[in-house]
């Protein structure tokens, strides 16, 4: 399905909240919506790990990292377990790495940045919490909209 998010702001900005511009496009698609799952972590991927590991039925993992910028929560194998499994699209209030091999993958990807060193694996972290970052509040089933020109977010889908 087509959408601009800037046609979504023109026709619901009193519905949606637009994400601080602090995020790149790093996957193979730019455009992506669905509803969210959502994940709070510090420097460790094993719960985004578990989460791409279900079937994604068109939904966008949220995941926020804290905004650290000392390693990644997202590579090149994660991603291809997302696009294997119908994920929509993660988005990572923090960094990825594999930048080239990621944007080949048919998924959504936005991150803050990049950084070659992988993430911890203690299992640490929360699913399913409301999380707040870019000045917008990620709660759980709620609706991201994605495009190259930004990220917002719905308490109901739009399309």
């Amino acid at each position: 399905m087509d959408f601009k998010t800037t046609d979504l702001c023109d026709e619901f900005a009193d519905r949606l909240q637009v994400a601080e511009p602090l995020f790149g496009d790093y996957g193979g698609e730019t455009l992506f919506f669905g509803p969210m799952v959502t994940l709070k972590v510090f420097e460790d991927n094993s719960l985004v790990r578990t989460a791409l590991e279900e079937k994604g039925k068109g939904r966008v993992l949220v995941v926020d990292g804290g905004g650290s910028m000392r390693c990644a929560l997202l590579g090149d194998q994660l991603a291809e377990l997302a696009e294997a499994n119908g994920w929509a699209g993660v988005v990572v209030n923090g960094c990825i790495r594999d930048s080239a091999a990621i944007a080949e993958i048919d998924l959504g990807v936005k991150a803050l940045g990049v950084h070659p060193l992988k993430s911890v694996k203690r299992g640490v972290g929360e699913r399913d919490v409301s999380v707040r970052f870019a000045g917008v509040h990620f709660v759980p089933g709620h609706y991201v909209y994605a495009d190259e020109d930004g990220l917002l977010v719905s308490e109901k889908p739009l399309l």
